[in-house]
C-alpha cells in the first residue's frame, strides 16, 4: 500500500512538474506559421523565443521594435539569416505574440 501512494505521489509531481516546464507554441503562432522558423526554446532557421526574450529582458523599447520586426521583417539582427516580413499579421496579434515572446524572459 505504501509503495502505491509513494508511487501516485511521484506520478503527480511528475505532471505537474512536466506541465510547468513545457510550454507550446501559442495558436497564433502556429496560424502565422511562425514555428516554420522558430520554436520556444530551440534555434531553428531563426532563434529561439526564449532566445529572443533573453535579449530584450528589461528593455522599455523592445515591445514596438519586435512588433516592427514580426510584420515588416528584419535583417542583421540574429545572424546573416533576414526574418521575411509578415504582411498578413495584424499589429494586434503581433502584439499578442510578442507579448507572449517577452514573458518567456528568465526572472
Amino acid at each position: 500500500m505504501k509503495s502505491i501512494i509513494v508511487s501516485m505521489v511521484a506520478a503527480a509531481g511528475l505532471m505537474v512538474a512536466g506541465s510547468a516546464l513545457a510550454t507550446d507554441m501559442p495558436d497564433l503562432g502556429k496560424k502565422y506559421s511562425c514555428n516554420a522558423c522558430h520554436a520556444i526554446d530551440k534555434k531553428g532557421v531563426g532563434p529561439a523565443w526564449q532566445a529572443i526574450a533573453d535579449k530584450y529582458k528589461g528593455d522599455a523599447t523592445a515591445k514596438g521594435k519586435l512588433v516592427t520586426n514580426v510584420i515588416k521583417g528584419s535583417k542583421g539582427v540574429w545572424g546573416t539569416m533576414p526574418m521575411p516580413a509578415n504582411a498578413k499579421v495584424n499589429e494586434a496579434d503581433a502584439g499578442t505574440l510578442v507579448d507572449f515572446i517577452l514573458g518567456l524572459a528568465k526572472k
